[in-house]
């Protein structure tokens, strides 16, 4: 039987639209799902909403269970085929506080804070360790399964995972399979979307839309950049970062503006107010999405269930698809997070880049890319840096590396003295008490 476990399943709307798909998938069906959290009132709410959703959709032909605890967690994970990760280490309080607030009592801003800055960073750092004990117990009661990551900071977290443990692991995001269908109806271009070709690499929440095509095989940079930039003279809209990047790099990247604004020195800048105005950028986005989605839980739960006629439609995820394709040996096309050695020419080795992998029964196979233009992977290398140096500050537990890591992301080091970072890095593992006790 096909087993697939679900780690940080108070997650709920995360995994009701993965296992829901499941669901919805013929191969995957009658599976046994196992839930593990370790918050008895999250875990509560998605056995109840998953297990309307087999009722509904399935025919219950799926063996829920769930697990809570670090107690139950080898028992949640053994015999497992698929693990999919989707934990959040400390939360909204007190970390995800903390991760914005002492940053800015140093003149630190930041808009979501889970990929990279400082709140990547220390996300990354206080993850790691539970991650490994994931692997550590994965490598014993399941060392065939595949571990589907879908938690921030995502090159980080994935990276870590497939050079220091011998868990098979691909690295998963949202935004990849719905970039450019989101570009083109974003700039009225829906014409376009039906037989469209595309190629998209880089690094995760940096990967670039290196090329894309109609039907008929006709080059559309052309018609984008033109109308990307009619629209950013107008102003006013959501992606006006990524827009930027358009007519200044020459490619469309793959996540959010408000993701982008915080990955490098160039739209938040203390010096240049005027920019968070003129560019959109939604300062402090997370926090507020946060507190939206806490206050708004239980109407939203109620809506959801709405009285027990819930259903679910397959949703875009790749988790389901990954799972079916290799269950079934049905090839499929999936954009994965993998270890570079070689797909990305310019880039390191060791780096986690994002590439498309045909998924089949034998596995996932990333597929070489080549060179990046070379604007576009000295951007993207702005970022690796920071990331292969909180990897290794996680591997040695050094703060002297998390000190190097935070002095080397962009943005911190665009707005603060060495001074100032060293102490705002010392504050936040204080601040973060046992979450980071490993780095004292």
């Amino acid at each position: 039987m096909i087993k697939i476990t679900f780690m940080g399943a108070g997650s709920t709307i995360f995994a009701r639209n993965v296992l829901g798909d499941c669901m919805c998938t013929p191969s995957l069906r009658d599976a046994e799902i196992a839930l593990y959290d370790i918050d008895p009132i999250r875990l509560s709410d998605s056995e109840l909403i998953l297990s309307a959703i087999n009722k509904n959709v399935n025919d219950k032909r799926a063996a829920i269970h769930t697990y809570l605890g670090p107690e139950n967690r080898r028992e949640a994970l053994s015999g497992a085929t698929f693990v999919v990760n989707a934990i959040q280490v400390g939360g909204y309080d007190p970390c995800t506080i903390t991760d914005f607030e002492i940053p800015e009592k140093y003149g630190l801003r930041q808009t979501i804070a889970d990929t990279l800055g400082i709140g990547g960073i220390m996300r990354g750092l206080r993850t790691i360790p539970v991650m490994e004990e994931f692997a550590r117990d994965m490598e014993e009661v399941c060392p065939d399964a595949w571990f589907l990551n879908y938690t921030n900071p995502m090159a980080i977290l994935s990276g870590y995972m497939q050079r220091y443990t011998s868990v098979k692991t691909i690295g998963l995001c949202h935004s990849v399979q719905v970039c450019s269908e989101n570009l083109l109806k974003e700039l009225g271009m829906e014409d376009c979307l039906e037989g469209r070709t595309e190629l998209i690499a880089g690094i995760n929440h940096m990967a670039w839309l290196l090329n894309i095509h109609d039907r008929n095989g006709k080059d559309l940079y052309p018609l984008i950049k033109q109308k990307a930039l009619e629209m950013n003279q107008a102003g006013g809209h959501k992606d006006m970062v990524r827009f930027e990047y358009i007519r200044n790099l020459g490619y469309y990247c793959t996540e959010s503006s408000e993701h982008n604004a915080e990955y490098n020195s160039l739209f938040i800048k203390s010096r240049y107010p005027q920019l968070i105005e003129e560019f959109n950028i939604p300062l402090n986005e997370y926090p507020r999405r946060c507190i939206k989605q806490i206050n708004e839980w239980e109407e939203e739960k109620a809506s959801i269930l709405n009285n027990g006629a819930i259903t679910h439609t397959r949703s875009l995820e790749y988790a389901s698809y990954i799972m079916e394709a290799i269950i079934t040996n049905h090839p499929y096309k999936i954009g994965g997070n993998v270890l570079n050695r070689g797909l990305i020419e310019n880039l390191p080795s060791d780096a986690c880049v994002e590439v498309p992998c045909l998924v089949d029964g034998s596995g996932i196979t990333p597929c070489h890319v080549g060179r990046l233009p070379v604007q576009l992977a000295a951007m993207n290398m702005t970022n690796i840096n920071p990331q292969l140096i909180t990897v290794e500050a996680a591997r040695t537990r050094s703060r002297e590396a998390i000190y190097q890591a935070a002095m080397l992301d962009p943005h911190t080091s665009a707005e603060l003295s060495i001074r100032d970072i060293r102490a705002m890095v010392d504050e936040l593992i204080d601040a973060h008490g046992d979450y980071m006790s490993m780095y004292r």
